[in-house]
């Protein structure tokens, strides 16, 4: 079964997209991890959507290449210009061994099982140099009952959630996660920072994390 399809929901959103849509305005945690990040380093947006951090970052004098798996969202970096854009599946990078002094992935990998997130994490490990970082959101447990309240869901594999809620992402499969499998999951990395807070909305829980590659 595959379970990395989220891609299939957010590249019709993204033919969609909003002028005023909250997935154009970068993140103020991007922006205060790229002000600790050496002016001209190499950083990956993996998972760019429509480019709202690898545009800024680019601006910002970096050296920046957005991969994405919906040709939707970088055909929309494209008209912006400036940013080389990939499309490719998160799990299977197509770069060299640490081609990457940095990598940022905002909500992005946990859609899919374990075993896509793991294979995913890899891939980031492997195409960072030694002692990069890792910008990254994950789906904190915290976060399931609230989703449960909204919509039936179903476990269909350890920590991996679907919704019958037709109209959104929650209708492909989420990862939900506590500390310990995050910590789990990262190995090889060393953590810099983690804490798990509400975004937007009250339930809306996510893990928020800041790794260096051992």
């Amino acid at each position: 079964m595959k379970t990395d399809t989220a891609d299939q929901h957010w590249n019709e959103q993204w033919a969609n997209i909003e002028q005023d849509s909250k997935w154009l305005t970068p993140e103020a945690d991007v922006k205060e991890w790229a002000a600790s990040i050496k002016p001209g380093a190499r950083i990956l947006d993996l998972g760019a959507g429509v480019g709202r951090h690898a545009l800024w970052l680019a601006r910002a004098g970096f050296e920046v290449t957005a991969l994405d798996a919906a040709p939707e969202g970088l055909a929309e970096i494209d008209k912006a210009g400036g940013v080389k854009t990939v499309e490719s599946r998160m799990h299977a990078l197509p770069f060299e061994d640490s081609s990457f002094d940095h990598v940022l992935s905002w909500n992005v990998i946990y859609h899919g099982d374990e075993d896509i997130l793991l294979r995913t994490i890899g891939e980031i490990r492997r195409v960072l140099t030694p002692n990069g970082s890792f910008l990254g959101t994950m789906l904190s447990d915290r976060r399931l009952p609230h989703e449960l309240a909204k919509a039936p869901g179903h476990e269909i594999s350890r920590n991996t959630w679907v919704f019958d809620s037709p109209g959104t992402d929650k209708m492909h499969p989420h990862y939900f996660c506590s500390a310990a499998d995050l910590l789990a999951l990262f190995s090889g990395f060393e953590v810099l920072k983690l804490e798990d807070r509400e975004h937007e909305s009250p339930g809306s829980f996510h893990w928020h994390l800041t790794m260096e590659r051992l």
